[in-house]
């Protein structure tokens, strides 16, 4: 073969691997961590999907808004929220070809807003800033450990974000000499226009909750027609930003006006709407993920007991054995 055209073809491979690896989206989905030990068995449906990607959450507790100390990897835990749950479950995944985001999570007691944790005194703040130190640094050990793609530094911390960005930026220079992975952080979606140190990492995070529609059952058209102002900003702060969106989380709850305020999660609403699960899901599916600037997301969210979760009659967050696994599932085939 002639040199000149052995060289043109070595040259075409290359960039059509460049592309291909650029047009990936994460095709992911919410592990969430279960009292009990994950076997083959939980994966299958996950590939049975087609998701690519799984983020892995352990979880550390704190008792309120403005109590400093985080209590993490106890026995009082569930399995998939300590350490060792974490890790068998990255590897797991791996094993099966899926990657990693692991993605470390604050508790508050009876379920009070991340974003609300502020302290009250400098010395609770420096108290706040250890606990929370200790805490995602044995987390990024444990990314580097098992190799994870991507590693999220935090969940919806707006107030510790905005009244400590000092230490926020000395945190992360001290996790990019651990972890040599992808970084993210996961802001709320009201609040990713306020954190300071996007420049620092690889993808903008955004747990997905963007009010679309204010019909009972959405429309596949209504949904999908609500994005179109935020699509508008989104766009415009990725290429300002220079990164790719990242939703850290997304979805909807099987309930009537489930795209109207799709970040409510209380047990108010009683009625099962599948059909506006499904509609939502399709309508985000179909507008984000053709767009150069969106990497892709995690749905919210997946159990590893697939034969005992979601069902015709379940109004939360999960798609499982509902008309929106469908939904996920044809679109990931793509």
């Amino acid at each position: 073969m002639n040199t000149d055209i052995r060289i043109f073809l070595v040259v075409l491979f290359i960039g059509m691997q460049s592309c291909t690896s650029q047009t990936e989206k994460i095709n992911g989905i919410s592990f969430v961590a279960s009292r009990d030990k994950a076997t083959q068995e939980h994966i299958v449906p996950v590939q049975n999907i087609g998701a690519n990607y799984a983020a892995v959450m352990p979880f550390g507790f704190i008792r309120s808004l403005d109590n400093p100390d985080i209590v993490y990897n106890t026995d009082r835990q569930w399995y998939g929220e300590r350490r060792d749950g974490a890790k068998e479950y990255i590897k797991l995944l791996q094993r099966n070809n899926i990657k990693v985001l692991l993605k470390p999570q604050i508790w508050i007691w009876r379920g009070e807003y991340t974003g609300y944790l502020k302290m009250e005194t400098e010395d609770k703040w420096k108290q706040l800033e250890e606990s929370y130190r200790t805490f995602i640094i044995d987390y990024a050990k444990l990314a580097q450990e098992t190799e994870v793609s991507m590693f999220s530094i935090g969940t919806e911390l707006e107030q510790f974000v905005i009244n400590r960005p000092d230490y926020w930026g000395a945190l992360i220079k001290e996790i990019k000499t651990i972890y040599k992975g992808k970084l993210t952080y996961a802001s709320n979606w009201d609040e990713y226009k306020r954190v300071p140190f996007w420049d620092a990492m690889d993808y903008v995070g955004i747990d997905g909750y963007f009010p679309l529609s204010e019909l009972q059952t959405p429309t596949v058209e209504s949904a999908r027609q609500g994005w179109q102002w935020w699509k508008g900003e989104l766009s415009t702060f990725a290429k300002t930003n220079d990164k790719q969106i990242l939703f850290t989380e997304w979805g909807y709850r099987s309930v009537d006006f489930a795209a109207k305020e799709p970040w409510v999660s209380d047990r108010s609403q009683t009625g099962v709407n599948l059909e506006a699960q499904a509609n939502a899901t399709k309508a985000t599916l179909e507008e984000l993920w053709k767009e150069e600037w969106f990497a892709g997301g995690f749905i919210w969210k997946w159990f590893i007991h697939h034969d005992r979760s979601g069902g015709s009659d379940n109004n939360r967050f999960t798609p499982q054995n509902k008309p929106a696994e469908i939904v996920i599932k044809e679109f990931y085939a793509q």
